[in-house]
């Protein structure tokens, strides 16, 4: 097969067609690419997708936040965190030195009266939740470098997670799932309505990721019945309106999150990216499993790139490549993100003998 340039292969991927080698992408914590400017190893701004030839690039455009008029409020400070404020109520700890997940203290939202109370009302279509700009240059760079561009958001399981944190929002699938069930669809409808504004002004992306971490380790945070019963119709909504401008769907979730993989297959999902080893995901057995009906992204055990060792590096590859890549269908990425442990010198060894395993012959 000829060359195809990343668009052709990441679509051609996406329906699981003859390409001529593996896609090729990645996501980086902000203090990796810090270090490795630090130590020379990449110009100061400097592109990494540009400089790795990543296949996909994307763009998160929209803020669904409660209250956009709310301006972030610091309520303590000391020299590593700061405890702030935001403007879906929620009261987040955060640190200031390096890259991580908030601490969760506090939530205005609790359970239905909060959510009525000081969310609903505020998470109403309103063009300012776009950023129209950033659409607009993203999809012009991707255009430029024949890169898959996809528009990126966090979808409603991920927002509710936000507003309430995950106990009060798990304890609500179970005592008030209507309520929970009400939250998802109103995320999802307000997500159509902003995307019927982005698109028709600025033009289609060529296809839609969400991000939705729905597990930890060894299980999800909901039973298969609950997904399908109460994020379920959110997820189909959404998808829908995708696939009836011709996009197809990718959706990130973290965590353990494989007895959900038939319901989300259901809602319409077209690729399943990361898979997270740690968490007890084997991107090889869900090959077998759902290979036929979806893609895969991801699935490389970051904690071996973070040894340094290329000795595991070339391993962990040779153990998942290969039968990932069979039929098409995969981009190589790993199970998370790319923290400041790895080496540029060993993600620089992994991408090249990722492509060269990953080539078709």
């Amino acid at each position: 097969m000829t060359t195809l340039t990343s668009k052709e292969r990441i679509d051609r991927i996406l329906k699981r067609q003859p390409v001529d080698r593996i896609g090729l992408f990645e996501h980086f914590w902000g203090d990796t690419q810090k270090k490795w400017t630090a130590a020379g190893k990449i110009k100061q701004g400097q592109r990494l997708d540009e400089y790795f030839g990543f296949d996909m690039t994307g763009c998160g455009t929209m803020n669904v936040v409660g209250n956009l008029d709310f301006v972030d409020q610091v309520i303590e400070e000391d020299a590593e965190t700061k405890l702030v404020r935001d403007g879906n109520g929620a009261l987040l700890r955060r640190h200031k030195l390096h890259d991580s997940t908030p601490e969760h203290v506090d939530f205005a939202v609790k359970d239905r009266a909060g959510w009525d109370e000081h969310m609903k009302p505020h998470l109403k279509y309103d063009r300012r939740r776009i950023n129209f700009q950033a659409y607009r240059d993203a999809r012009r760079y991707a255009a430029e470098k024949n890169k898959f561009f996809f528009w990126a958001g966090a979808h409603a399981f991920e927002h509710m997670k936000s507003v309430a944190g995950h106990e009060h929002m798990l304890v609500g699938m179970a005592w008030d799932p209507d309520w929970v069930k009400g939250m998802a669809d109103t995320y999802a409808r307000l997500y159509v309505e902003l995307q019927e504004t982005l698109f028709a002004e600025e033009g289609k992306p060529d296809g839609i990721w969400y991000y939705e971490d729905m597990g930890f380790k060894e299980h999800p945070f909901m039973s298969p019945a609950m997904y399908r019963d109460l994020i379920q119709p959110a997820h189909k909504y959404t998808f829908d309106y995708a696939h009836s401008l011709g996009l197809q769907v990718i959706v990130h979730s973290c965590g353990f999150v494989e007895p959900l993989v038939p319901g989300l297959i259901e809602a319409g999902m077209d690729c399943l990216q990361v898979m997270e080893v740690k968490a007890g995901m084997d991107c090889r057995r869900l090959k077998k499993l759902y290979g036929d009906r979806i893609s895969f992204i991801g699935g490389i055990d970051v904690r071996a790139l973070y040894t340094n060792d290329l000795k595991k590096i070339e391993d962990e590859v040779q153990a998942r490549v290969p039968p990932m890549m069979q039929g098409s269908g995969y981009v190589l990425h790993s199970d998370h993100s790319i923290p400041d442990t790895v080496n540029f010198e060993s993600y620089e060894y992994f991408v090249k003998r990722g492509l060269e395993v990953g080539t078709y012959r």
